[in-house]
């Protein structure tokens, strides 16, 4: 399929001769530094109700024109309807709410807050915000590329949309066109797939990138198999997910999710669809192998390792310091960090919670599950009992629960919990801590104290305990500090619901310069999660990308020279920027280019 492109069906040309043409403007050349910022409703060049009538023709009517934000039905209006409205509210908080929505986005501080249940958070009437104008349902690959063109050749913004899961909200953009990929839902089994150039011979999975993690794990169980992907049920695992690195509960035996892809198919910048793989375009396969999804092209499908089903066990337990004591509460918590680097070469993953309570004084931990998947109940059991040894020495009760599962699939469904999303007023930073927080008692201390001070100035925290083995020294754009990686930390900020967004910025502000510049101090060299971070992180280059971010922009460059694509923190994100409107980092303005 390399090569394969639609454009000789002329594409391009209907794009650039009928559409614009019905414009009555000038193609716009999205990299000439003449058109500061994309093409808006209310431009010369914005294109006309005839141009979108014929991109609705050609995209075989799967053009949906300013689809309504869910909570329309909370404000009066046209749409209004106190029931559903009821029923949305109940459930706003669930993923399962949003993802097969073509607009609504799982973070609305990312999207601007401008429709929300009033129940959850009153906006006082209901606005796009950071919604597009316009979105193409795209079924094929040939949707997608018409999308592409038709944005390319007008100076439309751009993005594109599966699921809707990200911290920073790079499915969203004011009255652009979104390409919504949800609905590439196939999935093929290989039997045997061999690429001498990667050194893989075995099973594997070609499936559409709409797919969701719920899906595919459940189609690997049915053929005695497994797949590298989240831990949350609804995320789309071969969308932004695999493309920007992807953590899983399987990354401590296997690698990150980007390690697992086999192939791409892919429509690049210039209509073109083709495949990326270790000997087509061998560059881009590098590079949408961690290099963060929505930049490069946009993937319909990806091809990825199938490893063999195994026997799992799990544990969830939790402790407070209501009875025992703060300082009891914490040496419990340190005697844990002692383990983290057993655990995570024992191809562990932890993923547990720390969740203060400044109004009583009380803090929680929660270990929600501990992981060990090709273990047995004796050998999970063994690893965590020197732990659980000092926990009680300490007077810290616990009911550690260990359940053993006959497959990864059944002990996946029954361990995580259901993601939370819709966060009104909470953003979240991570770090990466390699290997070397943790080689000695010293910077274990050091450590625990970061945590512990977080917790102190009300920072709810999730962390996992894992390592990203290199598999096979696995040559792609993932961000190298995955490979000494011991614990993902995350924390959140939050501010008052009425606050303003002056208020607003200045907390988010201070939680960069404060808390999280605690952690990155005490992790010299170490990065960040592209898909759970902060937009507000400082240098995002270097924490996302490390070193692969000069050979990334060089690709970037290469690939999309008219930067056709944009995502917030992504690869040549520093030449643009979102002019919201209220001056916070969402996607409610225009996006403009930067100037000196």
């Amino acid at each position: 399929m390399a090569g394969l492109s639609l454009n000789a069906c002329g594409i391009t040309f209907w794009a650039t001769v009928f559409l614009v043409a019905s414009t009555g403007a000038t193609p716009v050349d999205s990299s000439s530094s003449t058109s500061r910022c994309k093409v808006y409703p209310g431009d010369a060049a914005w294109p006309s109700d005839d141009a979108w009538a014929k991109l609705n023709k050609a995209t075989d009517n799967r053009l949906l024109i300013k689809p309504e934000p869910q909570a329309s039905v909370c404000y009066n209006g046209p749409l209004y309807d106190a029931a559903k409205c009821a029923e949305l509210t109940t459930d706003w908080g669930r993923s399962y709410t949003h993802f097969d929505d073509p607009i609504e986005m799982m973070s609305p501080v990312a999207q601007g807050m401008t429709c929300l249940p009033p129940d959850v958070f009153n906006s006082h009437n209901c606005t796009r915000g950071g919604f597009p104008m316009y979105v193409i349902n795209a079924t094929e690959p040939k949707h997608v590329q018409l999308g592409v063109d038709f944005a390319r050749e007008t100076g439309v913004r751009l993005i594109i949309k599966n699921t809707g899961h990200d911290f920073l909200g790079k499915s969203g953009g004011k009255d652009s066109l979104s390409i919504w990929t949800h609905h590439f839902k196939s999935i093929d089994y290989i039997e045997k797939f061999e690429d001498e150039k990667l050194g893989y011979s075995g099973p594997a999975f070609k499936a559409g990138v709409g797919v969701q993690a719920f899906e595919i794990y459940k189609a690997a169980h049915d053929k005695g198999r497994a797949v590298v992907g989240g831990e949350g049920e609804t995320v789309g695992i071969f969308g932004g997910y695999i493309q920007g690195g992807g953590h899983s509960p399987l990354s401590s035996l296997y690698g990150t999710g980007a390690d697992q892809v086999l192939s791409f198919d892919v429509v690049t910048a210039d209509g073109k669809f083709v495949v990326a793989n270790s000997t087509s375009n061998p560059d881009l396969f590098w590079a949408m192998r961690g290099g963060g999804g929505s930049t490069f092209g946009v993937a319909t499908a990806v091809t990825v390792k199938a490893h063999p089903d195994m026997p799992t066990t799990a544990s969830r337990f939790g402790f407070t310091s209501e009875k025992i004591g703060n300082e009891t509460f914490w040496a419990g918590v340190r005697t844990y960090v002692d383990y983290f680097i057993p655990n995570a070469d024992a191809g562990t993953y932890a993923y547990f919670l720390l969740l203060p309570n400044i109004t009583t004084g009380i803090f929680s931990f929660k270990m929600s599950p501990f992981f060990a998947p090709n273990k047995t109940l004796e050998q999970t059991t063994t690893l965590l009992q020197p732990w659980f040894t000092r926990l009680n020495d300490l007077g810290i009760t616990f009911d550690p629960n260990i359940t053993h599962f006959d497959s990864y699939y059944d002990a996946w469904k029954s361990s995580f919990p259901l993601e939370v999303v819709e966060k009104i007023n909470a953003t979240t930073g991570s770090r990466m801590f390699p290997r070397a927080n943790f080689e000695t008692e010293a910077k274990r201390d050091e450590l625990l104290n970061n945590l512990r001070k977080s917790s102190e100035n009300n920072r709810v925290q999730v962390h996992f305990n894992i390592k990203a083995v290199d598999p096979s020294n696995a040559d792609n754009a993932v961000n190298p500090a995955w490979r000494p990686n011991i614990l993902f930390a995350q924390q959140a900020v939050r501010w008052p619901v009425n606050a303003t967004s002056a208020e607003i910025l200045k907390i988010r502000q201070d939680f960069q310069t404060g808390d999280m510049q605690r952690w990155r101090d005490s992790s010299p060299g170490a990065g960040s999660y592209l898909a759970e971070a902060d937009r507000l992180e400082p240098n995002f280059g270097q924490a996302f990308f490390g070193t692969n971010y000069p050979r990334l922009l060089e690709l970037k460059t290469k690939w999309d020279p008219e930067d056709v694509f944009f995502v917030t923190t992504g690869v040549g994100s520093e030449r643009w920027k979102v002019e919201s409107v209220d001056g916070l980092p969402n996607e409610n303005g225009k996006l403009c280019r930067v100037t000196t």
